[in-house]
């Protein structure tokens, strides 16, 4: 396996690619946008610059990563060679399930193909395709060049053979693969995303502020971020879906998300990306600044 195709140029596409790349795989990066590309490498540019500085990488590993990322705004040629296609686009199922027919239909017959989905069912997207034995999920965690997990999610037709290939990819890449089956959410976010909604309620309830939620979580829990802070990172919009996913799998009104998480997504306050969540994100500086909204 040396052939990598990431398509999804955004947050996860970007980390998917440049571990790879750095990994010493040929990385095709697709995205329809190229904007979307231009920003991703980029991206990747800064953050092999930031391992520069630690003194972990050098001049000419950065040199050599770049040199192996080559971008394409067509999937039909970005996936032409791959062995492996790692799907990182939003977590929407109807967009997923498009790619993944494009994909079966582009990738080369013997190309395992993947989806980054944090929580959409892996035997659905299969589905569709004529190679279900071949389709895997690869969970990464955000930020993906520095998160050592990978949920490696085995769906209802994926091959043994498969399996082990990628859990061996993982590793190749410096990450920790954890098995686990194909139910909505998985494990990860299974367990948190009803942590993040029931901090948003606690929230939506008037039980404590914003930063005094983070704070319990993180001086009385041992949380390296609080939840209301790790909401904004994932994306509200993000959260929001996730929870949907849970709540239609199971049919269990313990995963209906907030009213106040609906009311945020609907108006536009996702959190990082659109620089207002439950924090202000606008100043450019890591300082946690409250949202006008949520001030005392």
């Amino acid at each position: 396996m040396k052939n990598i195709t990431v398509i999804g140029a955004g947050t996860m596409g970007n980390g998917i690619a440049h571990v790879f790349a750095q990994s010493g795989f040929n990385v095709s990066l697709v995205d329809i946008s190229q904007d979307s590309l231009d920003r991703a490498l980029a991206t990747i540019g800064k953050n092999l610059d930031r391992l520069i500085k630690k003194e972990r990488i050098s001049e000419q590993d950065k040199a050599n990563t770049l040199a192996n990322i080559t971008t394409f705004t067509a999937l039909e040629q970005g996936a032409k060679t791959a062995d492996l296609v790692v799907e990182a686009a939003t977590e929407n199922v109807a967009i997923k399930l498009a790619i993944f027919k494009d994909m079966d239909k582009f990738a080369p017959e013997n190309a395992i193909l993947s989806t980054n989905t944090s929580s959409i069912s892996i035997t659905k997207i299969a589905a569709v395709t004529n190679r279900p034995d071949k389709v895997i999920g690869m969970h990464f965690m955000n930020p993906v060049p520095v998160m050592k997990l990978v949920e490696i999610i085995k769906g209802y037709s994926t091959s043994d053979e498969v399996l082990t290939t990628i859990m061996e990819t993982a590793k190749k890449l410096g990450k920790v693969p954890v098995e686990v089956n194909d139910y909505p959410g998985f494990v990860a976010n299974k367990i948190l995303m009803p942590m993040i909604n029931e901090a948003i309620i606690t929230l939506h309830e008037g039980t404590a502020g914003v930063e005094e939620i983070d704070t319990v979580m993180k001086l009385g829990m041992a949380h390296p971020m609080g939840p209301l802070q790790l909401a904004d990172f994932i994306g509200l919009d993000v959260c929001l879906a996730i929870l949907k996913v849970l709540q239609d799998g199971y049919g269990d009104s313990k995963y209906a998300p907030c009213p106040l998480l609906v009311n945020m997504v609907t108006a536009g306050k996702l959190g990082v990306k659109s620089k207002e969540g439950f924090y202000d994100w606008s100043h450019g500086t890591k300082e946690l600044v409250v949202a006008n909204n949520f001030k005392k």
